[in-house]
């Protein structure tokens, strides 16, 4: 071997990884990003530069396995390169996608350490994919320690399906949001996930309007360690198990654990004693956690079934209209699940709602439609179809729980005060459990109930949000 062979190579390595694409100038910055892959060599690196926006006019492709975007030295603060969605728009149709990565040949592909500016800017939704479109046929894929807000599309991140093939994708320590907006039809969702035996942990998903993480079936998929959070604008669902296409409502083997969901908070002043207040911007979740397809489009999808999946040990806060709801399901199971300090059940009925749909609840269930299913005795039997045509309560109730600050805008989830220890007082349209959860398992008739009793599980959010920050500093 030459002398100095091996320090020759070592070096072309540390440059090649060091060295970042400049946004500069600004007129060619989308062609040479794509350059880079152009080679369709597997294992190239994409490095942008810190500090620094890049206006793309169209997506910038993965083209190989094992290739990567990310920002040089892997920053995880505002740092981070930021990719701007700039492309032409017409008619509503246009440049949505900064990232894609669902080719044929793009098995493990990694999107890290960088920033995805959607720029919808308050406009009208525009017909495309998300902000970041992953997935497709492929395995092992990476997305972590991203921050994608403002898609002009439906969703900040999407990991596709592939030929109902795409497995093993890792979502974490993300940060999403916000996205869409709260009037009807501008709803976006923050995670979309479809991919088989995916992971989707330690994402802090705030203000999106759809779905805060929706899974598409996505069968052996863990979401767990997640916190969604509601802070300036309605969100119709927290966590979402209802849709049927494409696995046909196959669930099996989904665990959604060790989530917190945090609607609205009361923003006017608190004068010291105060358990509730307003929320002038109508801040609620709707749904906490929707499960079975009939919970979100009502008689859609007729007999079709959510089945299969596992919603356990999840924490719900702030102002929502129901906590978990369950309806069309089988083979579901979902216990201890809980509330935590400060919270309260609002809403009325929207000109879409049937008068059969049940008040404000935290847990909600409808036994003639779940069968086969272990479910906490926390849950009220009654009608559980087309939730998502509540609407928030008037403006000028004062049902708003007090708890955290949800103007705040460091990225820090709201923290509700310790509750005291005191009777709550009455509220018009709030519902809430109270005493220990029993466990119910309901049969496929739905007219037999097995109680066991349980403990009814809490645990300090501190506690919780101690775990999360530890799980998001880079490793």
């Amino acid at each position: 071997m030459a002398p100095g062979f091996l320090e020759k190579r070592l070096s072309r390595f540390v440059e090649r990884r060091s060295s970042c694409v400049s946004s500069q100038p600004t007129n060619t910055v989308t062609d040479r990003l794509n350059a880079v892959f152009a080679s369709n060599k597997t294992g190239q690196v994409l490095s942008l530069c810190p500090n620094q926006q890049y206006y793309i006019t169209e997506p910038i492709a993965f083209t190989a396995p094992n290739q990567e975007i990310s920002t040089q030295g892997y920053p995880t603060d505002n740092s981070r390169a930021t990719l701007v969605v700039s492309g032409a728009i017409v008619n509503l149709t246009g440049h949505t996608v900064a990232v894609e990565g669902s080719c044929l040949n793009c098995n493990g592909v990694k999107l890290r350490n960088v920033q995805i500016n959607g720029t919808r800017l308050g406009g009208l939704p525009v017909a495309g994919g998300a902000n970041i479109e992953m997935g497709g046929p492929n395995a092992n894929q990476l997305i972590e320690y991203v921050h994608s807000y403002d898609p002009r599309g439906w969703s900040c991140l999407h990991v596709s399906e592939g030929y109902d093939n795409c497995t093993g994708a890792v979502v974490q320590y993300n940060e999403i949001g916000p996205a869409g907006a709260a009037e009807w039809d501008q709803w976006a969702d923050g995670i979309s996930v479809a991919c088989m035996n995916s992971q989707v942990k330690g994402n802090l998903v705030n203000n999106p309007t759809d779905g805060g993480i929706v899974l598409f079936g996505s069968p052996g998929t863990r979401v767990e360690n997640n916190t969604i959070w509601a802070q300036t604008q309605p969100l119709l669902g927290g966590i979402n198990l209802v849709d049927v296409v494409p696995f046909g409502g196959d669930f099996n083997g989904v665990v959604v654990t060790n989530n917190t969901i945090a609607g609205g908070f009361a923003t006017t002043p608190n004068n010291g004693s105060s358990r509730y207040g307003e929320n002038p911007n109508d801040v609620l979740i709707k749904i906490g956690i929707a499960i079975g397809p009939r919970v979100w489009f009502g008689g859609k999808y007729n007999n079709n079934v959510s089945t299969g999946g596992t919603v356990i040990n999840n924490e719900i806060t702030g102002a929502l209209t129901y906590g978990i709801a369950m309806a069309s399901a089988t083979n579901f199971t979902v216990e201890n699940n809980f509330l935590h300090t400060n919270y309260s059940f609002i809403g009325t009925k929207g000109p879409n709602c049937s008068t059969s749909v049940a008040p404000p609840t935290p847990f909600l269930f409808d036994l003639t439609n779940v069968n086969t299913s272990s479910v906490q005795g926390a849950f009220a039997n009654n009608s559980a179809s087309y939730l998502v045509c509540m609407v928030p309560p008037p403006v000028s109730d004062a049902i708003w729980p007090f708890g955290g600050d949800p103007t705040a805008t460091d990225g820090t989830p709201p923290v509700p005060p310790p509750e005291p220890n005191v009777a709550r007082p009455a509220a018009h349209g709030i519902r809430e459990s109270g005493g220990d959860i029993a466990g119910i398992v309901v049969g496929t008739l739905g007219g037999v109930a097995v109680v066991a009793a349980a403990a009814y599980v809490i645990r300090r959010w501190a506690i919780r949000r101690a775990v999360r920050n530890q799980k998001l500093r880079p490793m």
